[in-house]
């Protein structure tokens, strides 16, 4: 019989218990004890709704306090020296203090670096990797939970990231393969104390299966699984990979001692036949046929038909499961009361897309109906980007240069913000009261101009060069245009985690996108109406505003991207009309929209950077436009950004180190246009100290020329509070004018 599973599961809870247990706990409200009993919870119902489904095992690991990755290394032993000094009292503690720099005890540390997982808006914590690091099984938390589903009444099926996939994800060395015969005995002790534990199978994540793997790392795969697949003969080894197809690496994978292999057929259903083959007499055939990042229901009529033959020729060797961690989809359907009903039937949520499994499972022999051909979206790609091959600016940034400077005469070093300032609980409430019909929008509106009075008022006082408006009537970034623009639905309840205690609710790209009216031009105007100083008008990109919502599936997405594009174009100029001489276009999903395999690179990025460019190419020479990124791997897609044509890039630089600053560095000739690394990491509670952030402005002074040099954090400070954002800025500006006296 045909069975079903998943590779893992939400696990901020419904509601998003965990998030409001979390930041319960590290604000010191809650004993821990209480944590660990919000956290059991969820797991509890997390199991009992993949049992009600009748999956034949739940996924068991998939459950993490911020990070699946920092689960791993602290299981490992992955542990930078700097943690030692002032560790906290317990190992959760410790583990906060990884992952966010503080916890309730224990020093404030640097926390560890952060970047996204693959081509996802998830971010994991990166393992910080050395020579000389010797890994140390700790792997109590993973057995404990096996335990625990186990009492309940589950089979469990562990969740372990692949040896080589972690190693992979990890910084520090130039080829983490040196440390492939010090990890391995960790892997094959853990996989023997869960055999103990009576489980049956393992699921070992190897998802850079999906990526151009350097040869070395190709050859690697056999003979690490040849030496833990022999570790207890009762034990099988389930290999998944997802998020791309395997292509050169798909017999590899069928290849290996495994007992089992996971493919994502949603990203790669030509893939399906050839796999069925691979997988022979033996071998367990896990098909990804629900979609576990989108929110569309699936054609489950199409997978009957499709894989009928491979039910009939691998009877209970065929799985069915979703095409990746259903992590990165909302929880559960029901609790979108307000949806109208024809929109609620069209959508799956993660409980659903369960029972998507169970009705798949049991109709396997429905009728037949024909598969559409993808070659009409594919088609609608190359139309687009052929519409986008001139989009630049009339004038090119050297002559737009010395235009802005004699419009702006800004200081060296000018600093600025990246955008939003803190939303603090009275400015929730007030938005919450306005959407619930409590107050009426004549009241709403006051308040956010008085937010915004304040905000310019405090940057004022603090000395900043370029200000911003903060924000205030932004519940998000994204969901905020969506909610401006025609084409998109918005849920009460669509929650999905980014990092940590960080979730993001992102719209549902319904129809075909429209500007309305204006979204952004009343609140940049009396914002810039309070201060001589200049104001930047604040609009999130086309590519992250398409990239951070949930596309449609009867189009391919740079045609929504173009869409979306078009209407910002409308505001871009409207935002310039009204005055507002520097307008900020925020890309930070750029890279994670990058498909995995470097083939598909160039029809991404002729359609996606044209769609930036698009949005400001008729504005004036001395309108400068900037543009922010964050935590990503920017050495790929340098010639991307460069394409952008921003006058001025900010990026995040501060928990890697500035690292990341050196793909800009070795540009041929540098990054010709002007870039603000941030100086200081937004997303750790602890304030910089002024000496610090003077040290490392003078170490970026030496790889960016100072006149093209800004000075700001490396991300929005909407999740701060005042005290932080105030403490950190006065030290950030302190530090610019230091330096900029030094230098003078």
């Amino acid at each position: 019989m045909v069975q079903t599973h998943i590779l893992g599961y939400p696990r901020i809870g419904a509601d998003r218990e965990l998030k409001k247990v979390q930041e319960a706990y590290w604000r010191g409200d809650i004993p821990q004890q209480e944590l660990l009993a919000v956290g059991a919870e969820i797991r509890r119902a997390n199991w009992q709704a993949q049992s009600d489904a009748g999956l034949a095992c739940v996924a068991v690991g998939d459950f993490a306090w911020y990070d699946q990755v920092l689960n791993h290394s602290l299981m490992f032993g992955v542990v930078g020296e700097r943690f030692a000094e002032g560790a906290a009292d317990n190992k959760l503690d410790q583990y906060f203090r990884l992952a966010r720099g503080r916890a309730p005890s224990g020093q404030p540390v640097a926390a560890c670096a952060m970047t996204k997982w693959f081509d996802t808006n998830y971010h994991y914590l990166v393992p910080e990797l050395s020579s000389d690091l010797e890994f140390l099984l700790d792997s109590e938390w993973l057995l404990t939970e096996v335990r625990e589903a186990q009492s309940q009444g589950h089979k469990a099926k562990p969740v372990v990231i692949g040896p080589l996939t972690y190693l992979w994800l990890g910084r520090g060395l130039d080829s983490g393969l040196e440390l492939l015969p010090k990890l391995l005995p960790c892997y094959a002790e853990l996989l023997s104390q869960l055999a103990e534990l009576g489980v049956d199978w393992v699921q070992l994540d190897e998802p850079i299966l999906g990526l151009d793997l350097p040869d070395e790392w190709r050859g690697a795969f056999d003979s690490v699984y040849q030496k833990i697949s022999g570790v207890a003969a009762e034990l099988k080894l389930l290999l998944a990979t997802y998020f791309s197809p395997l292509r050169e690496n798909l017999q590899l994978a069928f290849s290996l001692p495994v007992s089992g292999v996971h493919i994502d057929c949603v990203r790669a259903p030509e893939e399906l036949e050839t796999a069925a083959q691979l997988a022979g007499e033996h071998l367990v055939l896990s098909t990804g046929v629900i979609n576990g990042r989108n929110v569309w229901r699936a054609d489950l009529e199409k997978w009957q038909r499709t894989l009928k033959p491979l039910a009939e020729q691998l009877g209970d060797r065929l799985w069915l499961s979703a095409s990746c961690s259903l992590l990165h989809s909302p929880v559960d359907l029901e609790s979108e009361v307000s949806l109208p009903k024809e929109q609620r039937q069209k959508l799956a949520y993660s409980r659903e897309k369960l029972q998507e499994l169970g009705r798949l499972q049991q109709q396997l022999e429905a009728a037949a109906a024909a598969i559409v051909s993808d070659e009409e979206i594919l088609q609608t790609s190359r139309s687009v980007a052929a519409c986008l091959q001139d989009t630049w600016r009339e004038q090119r940034y050297l002559e737009r240069s010395p235009v802005q400077a004699q419009r702006w005469q800004l200081p060296l070093l000018p600093t600025t913000t990246i955008g939003s300032f803190p939303q603090t609980d009275l400015l929730r409430g007030v938005r919450r009261k306005y959407r619930n019909n409590e107050i009426t929008e004549k009241d709403y509106r006051e308040h956010l101009r008085a937010e915004i009075g304040e905000a310019i008022r405090r940057q004022e006082i603090l000395g900043l060069d370029v200000l911003v408006h903060g924000e205030a009537e932004r519940n998000d970034m994204v969901e905020y245009f969506g909610e401006q623009l025609d084409g998109f639905v918005h849920t009460g309840n669509g929650w999905v985690q980014s990092y940590g205690s960080r979730c993001v609710k992102p719209p549902i790209i319904f129809a075909d996108i429209s500007r309305p009216k204006a979204m952004t031009v009343e609140w940049s105007s009396y914002a810039q109406s309070l201060t001589s100083k200049p104001v930047k008008g604040m609009l999130t990109g086309p590519v992250t505003i398409l990239n951070w919502s949930f596309p449609r599936e009867d189009i391919h997405r740079s045609e929504s991207c173009l869409q979306i594009a078009e209407a910002l174009r409308e505001e871009v100029l409207d935002l310039e009309a009204a005055g507002i001489g520097i307008i900020q276009i925020d890309e930070p999903a750029l890279r994670e929209g990058v498909p995995l395999r470097e083939s598909e690179h160039e029809d991404y990025f002729a359609w996606a950077v044209g769609c930036f460019r698009y949005t400001c190419s008729e504005v004036k020479a001395e309108t400068q436009i900037h543009t922010h990124m964050c935590y990503s791997n920017f050495n790929a897609i340098m010639d991307a950004i460069v394409s952008l044509d921003a006058d001025v890039i900010t990026i995040e630089s501060a928990r890697s180190d500035l690292r990341l600053l050196s793909a800009f560095a070795k540009k041929v000739g540098g990054y010709p246009n002007e870039i603000g690394p941030g100086i200081y990491d937004i997303h750790s509670p602890n304030v910089p100290e002024r000496g610090e952030l003077v040290e490392r402005l003078k170490k970026i002074a030496e790889v960016v020329p100072v006149e093209r040099l800004w000075v700001n954090p490396d991300c929005g400070l909407k999740t701060r509070n005042w005290a932080e954002v105030g403490s950190s800025l006065l030290n950030m500006v302190e530090a610019a004018r230091a330096v900029r006296t030094e230098l003078a």
